[in-house]
């Protein structure tokens, strides 16, 4: 060995694994035989990730939201369907209006029940331009009435109410009236 003059060694460039020369020279560059991630890869591989997964639960929240929304709707359609059904029969059917709730509250009815004005054309004229009321001739004669229904649920909005329209007809009793 010469005094003053030193011999490479297996850490030195060139030779060995290399690990004490990386350190100095270029962060992040790639030697022969290096393998892995940098750490600006690792980085952007995360960020792409946790934006892959915000999508996939932000999507699966609102198909949640829309299935809850589906089965409250559904509920709401049987029960009104059920009011319907015992209109005439356990709940009165005559002008008026009522109200009630189901599921100790969660759905909310109201129910108005109104004789049916229908239009006709007046006989007085033949071109139809004149409307007026037509008026049943005969009181016993069958009534026809006017049912809205609605139901609401949540807060009640747009999306958490259900109305239906339809039409009922209410027979008189034509010997109600009359001596046995």
């Amino acid at each position: 060995m010469v005094r003053g003059r030193r011999e490479p060694g297996p850490g030195a460039r060139g030779q060995g694994s290399g690990t004490a020369a990386r350190g100095r020279a270029f962060p992040g560059a790639r030697f022969p035989g290096q393998s892995g991630y940098t750490l600006i890869e690792v980085i952007v591989a995360f960020a792409v990730l946790g934006l892959a997964l915000m999508l996939l639960l932000g999507t699966l929240s609102n198909g949640t939201r829309q299935v809850r929304w589906a089965a409250d709707s559904g509920r709401a359609a049987l029960h009104a369907q059920s009011l319907l059904d015992e209109l005439g029969i356990e709940l009165p059917l005559q002008p008026g209006q009522q109200d009630g709730s189901f599921e100790d509250g969660r759905y909310r009815w109201t129910l108005a029940i109104a004789p049916h004005v229908e239009t006709g054309v007046d006989p007085d004229t033949l071109d139809g331009s004149s409307f007026a009321p037509l008026q049943p001739v005969d009181p016993f004669a069958p009534q026809l009435l006017e049912v809205a229904l609605a139901v609401e649920w949540g807060e009640g909005g747009p999306r958490e109410r259900l109305q239906l329209h339809t039409l009922r007809l209410r027979t008189t009793d034509a010997g109600a009236g009359a001596l046995p």
